[in-house]
């Protein structure tokens, strides 16, 4: 009998909808990271290679319109897979919990995490240099393989223990919060630059 899949991982990838958009965001990302010295202090006690908003800044949106231009796509989108994970939400809403920009240069990478209290997490890319670093996302099954034989070099992507994203920039990207993912070392010179941001249920 043929096999069946069961219990699959979803990744949403969409595109900014209006490519202008895209500069606007730039512009903006630059501004927040010129004047956010209480950003650049925790980048700096933290060890933060590059710069966060993260710990610093929860009005982008206020800020700037891109952002809240940006913010309009992504309930939309969050919407949209959610129904495609059939959610059965009840009287509940998905409502944005975190916005945040992030700029890495060469070297900068962030090591494998999650993110807690919230039900959907993402990146919007707004500048990807050749290079840059990718988003590795890890088989959250993993600790439970103990020892489960290595995968062929043909294994299909949906079958193997990490997958490695190399967005464009304009590309949003979307998973399950629990999704445990990192950003690999950037090999650019040039700054790479995306606008991170989670959901949670209200």
């Amino acid at each position: 009998m043929p096999q069946r899949r069961l219990f699959p991982t979803l990744l949403h990838e969409s595109k900014l909808a209006d490519p202008a958009l895209l500069d606007e965001l730039e512009a903006a990302c630059w501004m927040v990271e010129d004047g956010d010295s209480a950003g650049h202090d925790w980048c700096e006690e933290n060890g933060y290679p590059g710069y966060t908003s993260y710990a610093s800044l929860d009005d982008l949106p206020e800020r700037a319109p891109a952002f809240a231009d940006l913010v309009a796509q992504l309930d939309a989108e969050a919407a949209a897979f959610a129904r495609a994970l059939h959610w059965d939400l009840e009287d509940r809403t998905l409502s944005l919990s975190g916005l945040w920009v992030n700029v890495l240069g060469e070297g900068g990478g962030h090591s494998g995490h999650l993110h807690p209290g919230c039900v959907i997490s993402g990146t919007c890319y707004v500048a990807m240099p050749e290079g840059a670093g990718a988003l590795k996302l890890e088989d959250p099954r993993l600790p439970q393989m103990m020892a489960a034989p290595q995968l062929t070099d043909e294994a299909p992507e949906a079958m193997r223990r990490f997958v490695y994203v190399r967005p464009k920039a304009g590309d949003i990207v979307m998973w399950e919060s629990w999704l445990r993912h990192e950003v690999m070392a950037s090999a650019s010179e040039d700054a790479r630059i995306s606008v991170s941001f989670n959901y949670a249920l209200s």
